[in-house]
């Protein structure tokens, strides 16, 4: 991020004076939300096009059943995904990103932006 742009979006999150208090326990709720190893994973899965269960769980390596289900479980409490049961024979139960959990997909790229910069650093030495 450009410093100008990171210096406006300071000034419109942080309040003046600082409130560390105020931003650690945002920074608190925020890692309670998206922490872990499979959250971010699940929520990209999802958004591939995965809805289903088994799809969602073929999708990322790792990750157990049980995990999933958990995961699912909270995701879906926290409203980052909702959880549609498909009156069909058999039933089916699909899983979508709501709106908001789009609303931090920017936040998601940016990630996966810095990760393969910290991958490559890594590999060049640089």
């Amino acid at each position: 991020m450009e410093p100008e742009k990171r210096n406006q979006m300071a000034a419109e999150v942080l309040s003046n004076p600082r409130n560390q208090h105020e931003e650690i326990q945002a920074l608190q709720d925020t890692l309670y939300v998206l922490g872990g190893k499979w959250k971010l994973p699940i929520i990209n899965s999802i958004c591939n096009g995965n809805k289903r269960f088994r799809d969602i769980e073929r999708s990322i390596p790792g990750i157990t059943t049980r995990m999933l289900s958990k995961e699912l479980k909270e995701m879906t409490a926290n409203q980052l995904i909702k959880r549609t049961v498909i009156d069909d024979t058999p039933v089916a139960i699909e899983y979508t990103s709501t709106e908001y959990c789009r609303s931090f997909g920017d936040i998601i790229l940016e990630m996966i932006k810095w990760g393969k910069q910290h991958r490559q650093k890594l590999k060049t030495g640089d």
